[in-house]
């Protein structure tokens, strides 16, 4: 099945809050290879002006998981995970995410650009915090191989 070009106009609802821990960021920093004191240290962080320790930049892909796999459990969608590659990644930020941020995403699918027997869909995720402010809006690029 083709991916459903019709994807651009449906609209997915918030995900549930996503409490963010210190030990999962300290986790996810370690994972990407990170030394900065500002992703392990809350005394770090603190004297930077930040309330707690800061997530790596890439963190934010965490959060977005659960709106991509809003995306891939829609039945008329035509993406079959096993066909995906990860094209593009770009992360919009307003503020660093923190330890104790609760965040929820909304994605907006913004393109669906088909090309020989492939797709490209183009996935928006908006990150607000508990007080509905806008932290950072991450953009993936999904290429959805074709059967051929």
């Amino acid at each position: 099945m083709p991916v459903n070009p019709a994807l651009t106009e449906r609209a997915f609802p918030p995900t549930a809050s996503y409490l963010v821990g210190r030990e999962k960021v300290r986790e996810f920093a370690r994972a990407v290879f990170s030394t900065n004191p500002l992703n392990f240290s809350v005394e770090a962080a603190q004297a930077a002006g930040y309330a707690d320790v800061v997530a790596p930049p890439t963190f934010a892909i965490v959060v977005q998981e659960l709106t991509l796999a809003q995306l891939l459990a829609e039945e008329d969608a035509g993406i079959e995970l096993t066909h995906v590659v990860h094209g593009e990644q770009r992360f919009d930020y307003v503020r660093p995410i923190v330890a104790g941020d609760e965040l929820s995403a909304q994605l907006a699918v913004t393109g669906v650009k088909t090309l020989g027997g492939n797709a490209m869909v183009v996935a928006e995720t908006s990150i607000r915090d508990a007080a509905g402010e806008h932290v950072v809006t991450a953009v993936s690029t999904l290429v959805v191989r074709g059967d051929a």
